[in-house]
This record gives C-alpha cells, sequence and structure tokens, in this order.
C-alpha cells in the first residue's frame, strides 16, 4: 500500500486524506417543505500529488446520461490508483433534476448565470457556489451534456480547439469528432475559457433517456483524460486503440423550409454531402413535399427527434467540412468506435 504524500484537503469544512474517499454534500437550499437540498460532490484523493480535476454533470437537471457515466468512473478499479484529485459531481442542478427540467424553479438557466452572485437569484447562487467550490479548485475539467428534450445529440466533444491545452484534452477524451466551438456568454465554458481553465463539453445522447452508447463512450473518455493528465496510470499495452479524432472548424443547423410531417433520411453519425436531401416534410393534408438539402459537406452531429415541424425549426445539426472525403472518414471513425462500444472493446470489464 502506498504511503501518502500529499496534504490533506479541506473542504466544505470537512478534512479529506491522502487516500481517501467521501462524499461531502453542500448546502444548497430547500424545497417549499423545508427539506434541504443540497450539491453532492465525490472526492477521490490519492495518496501521491497530481492535477485536480472535475467531472460534472446535470448542470441541466434533464441530462441524465453523465449521471450515469459518474457513477460507473467512480466505480472503476483504476480509482485505487489516482495521484492527485477528483472532484465528481454528478447532479449539479439538483433541484432541476427532482422536476426532470432543464430548468431551476426561478425558470433560470442554470448554464447561462455564470459567474453568478452569491446574493443573486437561485441560478446565480448556485453557479456560484459551483465555480468557487469546484471550479476554483481544478486546474482541469469535464463537463457532461445530452442534446435537449426530442433532440438527439452524436457523441463529440465542443471546445475552444484554438487554445492547445483545450485541444490536448479534446483529443486525449477519444471521440472520432471534435467541434470547435466558441462558448456561449454565461455558460460555465465561457468562465472557465476566460479564466484559463481548460474544460471540455461532452455532448451525447438525448435529454431524459439513457444511452448506453454514449455512456460507455463517455466513461472511456473521462479515463483516457484522466491518463492524459498522469492521474491513472498508462493504458495497458496491446489495448485497441480509437481512431484519430477530426476537428470540424464549424457547425450549422438546416432549418425547416416548410411545415408539416418530416420523414427523416439520415442517422446520426452519417456523412452528408451539399445539397443532399436529409429529408422530406410533407403536408399531412396531401399535397407537395418540400426536400431539406444540406447546404455543406458534413457530419449529422444533432438532429430533432420529432416528425411534426414548423417552418423555421431546426432539424439537423451539421460539422462541417470543406471536402467531402474528410466527411467520409469521419463517418467511417464513427462506425467503427460504435462497433468498438457494442463488442465491449476497452469499454468492459471496466465500465459496466
Amino acid at each position: 500500500m502506498k504511503r501518502p504524500t500529499q496534504a490533506p484537503l479541506e473542504f466544505g469544512g470537512q478534512t479529506v486524506a491522502a487516500g481517501e474517499r467521501r462524499l461531502i454534500e453542500l448546502p444548497v437550499g430547500s424545497l417549499y417543505t423545508r427539506t434541504p437540498v443540497s450539491l453532492p460532490v465525490h472526492i477521490v484523493r490519492g495518496c501521491e500529488p497530481g492535477p485536480t480535476m472535475f467531472v460534472s454533470a446535470a448542470l441541466h437537471g434533464d441530462e441524465i446520461n453523465g449521471v450515469e457515466i459518474i457513477r460507473r468512473l467512480l466505480l472503476q478499479p483504476d480509482m485505487g490508483q489516482l495521484r492527485g484529485t477528483l472532484l465528481a459531481v454528478p447532479i449539479v442542478n439538483t433541484l432541476a433534476f427532482l422536476h426532470q427540467s432543464r430548468y431551476l424553479p426561478d425558470r433560470r438557466d442554470l448554464n447561462r448565470s455564470f459567474p453568478g452572485s452569491a446574493r443573486g437569484s437561485l441560478a446565480a447562487r448556485l453557479a456560484r457556489m459551483f465555480l468557487t467550490e469546484i471550479v476554483g479548485r481544478s486546474q482541469y475539467g469535464v463537463d457532461l451534456h445530452t442534446g435537449a428534450l426530442h433532440r438527439p445529440n452524436l457523441p463529440h466533444i465542443r471546445a475552444d480547439l484554438q487554445q492547445p491545452r483545450m485541444l490536448a484534452l479534446a483529443q486525449a477524451f477519444g471521440v472520432p469528432l471534435l467541434l470547435n466551438s466558441t462558448p456561449t456568454p454565461g455558460t460555465l465554458r465561457a468562465y472557465t475559457t476566460e479564466q484559463g481553465i481548460p474544460v471540455i463539453l461532452y455532448e451525447a445522447g438525448e435529454a431524459l433517456r439513457l444511452d448506453e452508447l454514449a455512456i460507455r463512450t463517455g466513461v472511456r473518455g473521462v479515463l483516457s483524460v484522466m491518463r492524459a493528465l498522469e492521474m491513472l496510470p498508462p493504458v495497458r499495452r496491446g489495448a485497441v486503440q480509437m481512431p484519430e479524432p477530426v476537428v470540424a472548424r464549424s457547425a450549422t443547423w438546416v432549418r425547416a423550409p416548410a411545415s408539416g410531417m418530416l420523414r427523416t433520411k439520415v442517422a446520426l453519425g452519417a456523412q452528408v454531402l451539399k445539397g443532399e436531401a436529409l429529408g422530406v416534410i410533407g403536408d399531412p393534408l396531401g399535397g407537395d413535399e418540400t426536400p431539406v438539402l444540406a447546404a455543406s459537406h458534413g457530419v449529422v452531429v444533432g438532429r430533432t427527434a420529432l416528425p411534426l415541424v414548423y417552418e423555421g425549426d431546426a432539424l439537423f445539426h451539421l460539422a462541417r467540412f470543406d471536402a467531402a472525403e474528410t466527411a467520409a472518414g469521419v463517418a467511417r471513425n464513427i462506425a467503427t468506435v460504435r462497433r468498438m462500444l457494442k463488442r465491449g472493446e476497452n469499454a468492459r470489464p471496466r465500465d459496466t
């Protein structure tokens, strides 16, 4: 057994020693019934010094894939060999999670409320607490998200990839597609980018749904990032390697040219060519059909799952590429990774 060499951590009024694991609940507020609500933080401390990294989920209360990713992550045998400190927050937005809602009870979006304020709205107070207690103690972070309700996302990483340290984290995560994305003002990522803290955002799946492939990809990705930071031992020799990720420099939404019933022709992860029909919108009462055409070469990273659409609705989210050959290569890599994860390569027994 290794002898502890890093100093104890003071957190939430408690002392967490090197080599110790503890769940600490930070008080957030209370329900109308005076039932207390907390921010649960799993602290995993290695015996040896190393980086501090946070991994967070359910910043939006209906995005539950990340909750399961963190649950499985904490069960990994490799955590016994951790160097440094992992701050794992499976449910950031507890009040919204309880109501299966994206938003807090005051209808504010927590991920538009950063940096927050200790004397502001409920959203502002929670945002400030998260920054003070979690982000402020960390050198790196992985924030886990899904698409909105009825809008599934392909597993991919979003980050400001112009910054070398963020690009390195994104590449280490191991998904086939990285999307260069300027953060939206008020988001957690906007704050961490401004502060120079490398934080990547993992998007996968749909709100209020568990997606097994998205979960396996996420567990494997977080472990890969921790190995890249030397928080965990390197992967064993002979392990199957994931395909090299490809960076998409921009993305665009294809919107409905008419109202009606949408018949989708392309799946998540599919290559599309400029001018290709992604779907057809038909008049439910009969009449003409209107094709939905791709404005560029790309790969489908998100789409609506609802067939009833209004003119102007966002239907297909495309990661854009200048060359059709690049998009085709990304689509092949996505298919390869899906086959690997379905077979359990680099996923079992450690993430189930």
